[in-house]
């Protein structure tokens, strides 16, 4: 792809249940409900990650405890002192507990823990103790559901992880869930300027329920079974997988699923760290006219080949709106599992 720039389709910004056995999985074939509907996703972190730090104005002058004590962009704060954080609201009460008495901060960084000592300070504009970090402990926006196995409850969605905005990490999740959506419009995506699907939420329901956030889908198990429709159908081993002609599910307007021509032009060999198995590009004038190709929002828009599921669209040629990249569906149907 040369210096192509990619973009995962995403956000846009903002009881876990036996799934099939691996096994299973690999000694016969898998059915399952492809989707394609878009849903609004919620999405709150284990722990407070740091996205940025700043100076705080004191009566004594600018400081900064964030970076004094060693925190850095990306780092997950569990902890402070003994008490776990997950929200800003726990770590500012904290913060003002615990005034400018030092503290033992307990962060995650690249998959390590590490233990750092901070004192807040209290800010001369509104009197309020802080330590000078920007943290985010939620996200929210829209996204497509891949598949549904009614055997189990349990669906796919999105075909990439959930990474926060500012550091690019994958959000660490703690909670999250699946809301009902309806797309009320569409920023159609050109060279240089990748669109996006404009979707409504319903706060007030709740569609289903995320267990994991991984670098090939969010995943959880479905508490509405009656908002799926479709017929389940099966899910294609690696080797069915060819490039040539190809289709896709869409919901671009209201929360109408239709079909679109697609074509699989390469099929990449299976890599461990990277998720993008297929090129694929849209082919159906419709869809090129609503949407100018592969719009953010699209993520997770199932593709079916010789009618079977092989996969789910994940990112947009950023110089290319009309290609982009696909994950093969038994990485995503194994992420379900783990």
């Amino acid at each position: 792809m040369g210096a192509a720039v990619l973009r995962g389709l995403g956000l846009l910004l903002a009881a876990v249940l036996t799934m099939w056995p691996a096994a299973a999985w690999a000694a016969e074939p898998v059915t399952v409900i492809p989707v394609g509907r878009a849903v609004g996703i919620k999405l709150f972190s284990d722990g407070v990650v740091v996205v940025g730090t700043s100076d705080i104005a004191t009566d004594g002058g600018s400081v900064n405890p964030a970076k004094d004590c060693g925190l850095k962009e990306g780092d997950i704060i569990t902890h402070i002192n003994a008490t776990e954080v997950d929200t800003i609201e726990e770590v500012s009460a904290l913060l003002q507990e615990l005034e400018d008495s030092p503290m033992s901060i307990r962060a995650i960084r690249d998959d390590k823990q590490v233990q750092l000592t901070a004192k807040a300070a209290r800010c001369s504009a509104d009197g309020a103790y802080k330590l000078g970090a920007w943290i985010r402990d939620s996200m929210a926006g829209i996204g497509t559901v891949t598949f549904y196995c009614p055997d189990t409850g349990a669906f796919g969605a999105l075909g990439h992880g959930i990474n926060d905005v500012d550091t690019a990490l994958l959000m660490p999740l703690e909670s999250g869930s699946i809301l009902p959506a309806t797309v009320a419009g569409v920023e159609k995506g050109k060279a240089g300027d990748p669109g996006q699907l404009q979707g409504v939420f319903d706060t007030d329901s709740t569609l289903g329920l995320l267990h994991a956030n991984t670098s090939g889908g969010v995943f959880g198990v479905m508490a509405d079974s009656g908002w799926v429709e479709g017929t389940p159908v099966a899910a294609a081993e690696r080797s069915e997988v060819q490039p040539g002609k190809a289709t896709i599910l869409c919901n671009i307007s209201g929360d109408r699923v239709e079909e679109y021509t697609i074509q699989i032009s390469k099929v990449f060999p299976e890599r461990e760290d990277d998720c993008r198995d297929y090129l694929i590009q849209v082919t159906d004038q419709r869809l090129l006219d609503a949407t100018g190709g592969i719009v953010q929002g699209m993520s997770g828009s199932p593709i079916l080949q010789n009618g079977k599921l092989v996969g789910a669209v994940t990112h947009v040629l950023v110089d290319d709106p009309t290609s982009g990249y696909g994950i093969y569906v038994g990485r995503m149907l194994q992420l379900c599992d783990n």
